[in-house]
């Protein structure tokens, strides 16, 4: 039986639903798994990946599910709950399915967003370690990028202190780094806008290299978009020795294998190569790999846990990052791309308040009431606001995919509205249904089950939007066009400059390209709603992640370090000390 959603809050549903956790050896018969192939790590294992596939490798995969989204209001639209949702609903029908998300970041968990760990009925457990640190991933990926910046400033010290003579005794080159052209910063796993930009090495000379800095969130790290894309350990080694810490005074690019820490780094790193086991509140099991910044990252749960889950279900359902423009376009040319694998269906998720707020509704503001706009019948903001909807749907048919439109259903929706919406999405030749997962788990979500079923026995002609050989600013001008609606793209002079430079290097001839927008828009601007006409993408910087192997065209400006509200989560979460349990998140 579903839990009252309506009274109990996340954290409470999740205590209540610890009783559906597995213990190893059930979890170990629902994968069909040998005993050496799942790591211990107390209620959320890790899989041992590379046994795993080693064993399964000629094992057919199974239907392969991918969840995005239409333009979000600032309070996300539910990718996470109908992915969860999604899985009960397909396990109530009795099939054998598991799924894919990304590890939430300390940012939002203590900020404003929550953990990312779904919501109501269609919730993942263990919540608490899901929300607080997990198995240690992020805090690896951590490690391992601060250290690089320790190996740069330490060697920035030495090579002011010391000659080229005295440097060769310590067995050391000078690298000569450019310390106003350094491309990396510091990273921590919250929401710190007080450490957007620092000084370091203040004091004396032994107190490292004076010069300006900056601080990420972790989740913004090129280690976080590698693990989302290695293939294995020994494609996650190399990816690591190539990522660009800073440039020369000639402007030649210093990587980690230059500054001698990518073993260093790899080691910090190698535990985070298996995918870690969580579950649905009613008990099935998703892999947790990879994190959720999907602006300059990937924002995709990873290639390997897709890959693992492909192997073990017969469905399964995995998550991109904000909606269709950004996630599924990574997920379309970039992700697909480099795993080869091409999926059966896609999940476009809207909710009413969403439509509502692209039909011209008013602000949505995190921390403050919901407008009575949102709660009230309004069909003529919903009608109107279902132009971003069939925006992203035919975005979504674009790569040969027949979408399902996933009405993901609140309590204040109406009758009307939700016929509505399908109305719309039917005449345009889509498929719509209403999923209740939230107020219901598995029983909710049976119409959207049964839709997906149906989806995925179709025949699914998916090929990219571009060749790996169309250069870098026509596949630019193509994505703004195509994907989100613009007229074409206004090159900043110096970002033209480096595109130019880009298109003529073959090194950078199999780099992906990874768009950088906001996701509170089709367009650059986040005020922009609908579906805007008549404007122009501005790309005004071009960045590198060498070891990613990825171009990011820069459209607007996108912080990599979030700020913390006046009202954030972490005033409300605390610790029972009779039990020990967190209470508070969501």
């Amino acid at each position: 039986m579903p839990y009252d959603a309506t009274e109990l809050k996340d954290w409470q549903i999740a205590e209540l639903a610890d009783k559906n956790i597995p213990t190893p050896e059930q979890l170990v018969e629902m994968l069909a798994l040998q005993k050496d192939e799942l790591i211990p790590y107390g209620r959320t294992p890790k899989v041992d990946f590379l046994k795993v596939m080693e064993r399964l490798q000629n094992r057919p995969d199974g239907k392969y599910i991918e969840v995005t989204a239409i333009t979000p209001t600032p309070l996300g639209e539910g990718k996470t709950t109908t992915t969860l949702g999604l899985i009960e609903g397909l396990a109530v029908r009795g099939k054998n399915v598991g799924g894919a998300i990304r590890q939430p970041s300390g940012g939002p968990t203590m900020n404003i967003k929550g953990t990312a760990a779904g919501g109501g009925n269609a919730l993942l457990i263990p919540m608490t370690e899901f929300s607080l640190g997990l198995t240690g991933d992020i805090n690896d990926i951590m490690n391992a990028h601060n250290l690089a910046m320790v190996a740069l400033n330490a060697r920035m010290q030495h090579e002011a202190n010391y000659t080229d003579e005295e440097l060769a005794k310590r067995n050391l080159r000078r690298l000569d780094v450019d310390p106003k052209n350094v491309e990396m910063g510091w990273i921590i796993d919250f929401a710190a806008q007080g450490l957007r930009n620092i000084m370091i090495g203040l004091g004396g000379k032994k107190d490292g290299f004076l010069m300006q800095s900056k601080f990420g969130i972790a989740v913004s790290s090129e280690l976080m978009a590698i693990l989302a894309i290695a293939k294995d350990l020994p494609d996650l080694r190399e990816r690591i020795g190539k990522i660009v810490v800073a440039y020369d005074k000639t402007g030649k690019p210093i990587t980690t294998h230059d500054l001698e820490v990518d073993g260093a780094m790899a080691a910090w790193m190698r535990n985070t190569i298996n995918p870690t086991v969580c579950y649905t509140a009613e008990g099935q099991p998703v892999f947790v790999h990879a994190g959720p910044f999907a602006n300059i990252a990937i924002g995709q749960s990873s290639i390997i846990a897709d890959r693992v889950g492909l192997k073990v279900f017969d469905y399964h359902v995995t998550e991109s990052g904000f909606a269709a423009d950004i996630g599924f376009e990574k997920f379309w040319n970039v992700k697909s791309r480099l795993s080869g694998l091409k999926p059966n269906v896609s999940v476009l998720v809207a909710t009413i308040r969403a439509l509502k707020m692209h039909g011209g509704g008013p602000a949505v503001v995190p921390g403050r009431p919901i407008p009575e706009e949102y709660v009230n019948e309004n069909l003529g903001l919903v009608e109107k606001g279902c132009a971003n909807l069939l925006h992203h749907l035919k975005t979504i048919q674009k790569s040969g995919i027949k979408p399902v439109v996933c009405i993901n259903g609140f309590y204040t929706d109406t009758e009307a509205e939700v016929k509505l919406v399908k109305k719309i999405v039917t005449e345009a030749g889509g498929r719509c249904v209403l999923s209740e997962h939230w107020l219901k788990g598995g029983e909710g979500a049976l119409e959207l089950a049964d839709a997906v079923i149906e989806a995925c026995e179709e025949e699914v002609d998916f090929k990219p939007l571009y060749p790996l050989e169309m250069p870098l600013r026509q596949r630019v001008d193509l994505v703004a066009r195509e994907v989100y609606g613009a007229d074409g793209v206004d090159w900043a002079p110096e970002a033209e400059a480096k595109a130019k430079r880009f298109e003529a290097d073959p090194a950078y001839a199999d780099f992906a390209t990874m768009m950088v927008k906001t996701h509170l828009s089709l367009t650059h601007d986040p005020t922009l709603k609908g579906v805007p006409k008549g404007w122009r993408l501005p790309i005004r910087d071009v960045l590198v992640y060498g070891g990613a192997k990825f171009l990011c065209p820069m459209a607007g400006t996108i912080s990599l370090m979030p700020g913390t509200s006046s009202d954030p989560a972490y005033r409300r979460i605390d610790v029972d000390v009779q039990t020990g349990k967190v209470k508070g998140l969501f």
